[in-house]
């Protein structure tokens, strides 16, 4: 029976692909204040530059492919039952060939009505004001937006407590309630936390291995203690 891998990933995974992490040392995401793009009240405001502002992200992702560390991923399949976690909402987990992804914030190629958080369909297009749903509603970006509930973490919670071996890639975890996952996990998980920058999650029982090193290069090193 294959050892179970639960991999999170954050922004750090995608960056090799040219994605910009989530947002830049001043706070703002790609130069808009986070609370324009990514909260309800900034929906209700803007719906145009919200609409607008996805529509580049989306655009975006037809200009990017996966890197090395998404490929390493896909191979260890071959030898452990790999869970990817991921807050990011891009497709490249998916493009490079993993067969089990759970995306806790959403993802950029699916839309749903702005009162229908359980009814989501695939959108590779732009989304404009007037387009909506069979119910009549208007189509937004279903990504979780910040003061949104994160329905998915009931799904990641029971995959945390399973888990023979923990990496985390490229996210400080300080956003909850994605940052609370790792106590979930068995005291006896030992945990690879790969990240250029890492933040400081030694609080944990578990034994921890930091590499300080981009997403495609610590997960060669991993691949190779694995083996």
């Amino acid at each position: 029976m294959k050892k179970k891998i639960v991999v999170l990933t954050g922004a750090g995974m995608s960056a090799e692909s040219g994605i910009s992490t989530f947002r830049d040392s001043n706070g703002l995401w790609e130069n808009h204040d986070i609370m324009e793009v990514a909260s309800p009240e900034g929906w209700q405001n803007n719906p145009a530059l919200v609409l607008d502002f996805y529509n580049k992200r989306r655009a975006q992702l037809k200009e990017v492919k996966p890197n090395r560390g998404h490929e390493i991923l896909v191979e260890l399949e071959q030898q452990f039952e790999v869970q990817i976690i991921t807050q990011n909402v891009d497709n490249l987990h998916e493009r490079a060939g993993n067969t089990n992804i759970l995306h806790l914030h959403g993802e950029l190629v699916k839309v749903r009505g702005e009162f229908s958080e359980n009814e989501s369909m695939y959108w590779e297009d732009d989304i404009y004001i007037g387009d909506k749903n069979n119910k009549g509603e208007q189509l937004r970006p279903d990504i979780v937006w910040f003061g949104e509930a994160v329905p998915a973490i009931d799904k990641a919670i029971p995959i945390m407590q399973q888990t023979d071996i923990v990496i985390i890639i490229g996210t400080s975890l300080q956003v909850y309630p994605a940052a609370g996952l790792m106590h979930y996990a068995k005291s006896n998980v030992p945990v690879y936390y790969i990240d250029p920058n890492p933040a400081s999650i030694y609080d944990l029982p578990n034994q921890l291995e930091v590499l300080a090193m981009s997403a495609s290069v610590g997960l060669e090193k991993i691949q190779l203690q694995l083996q």
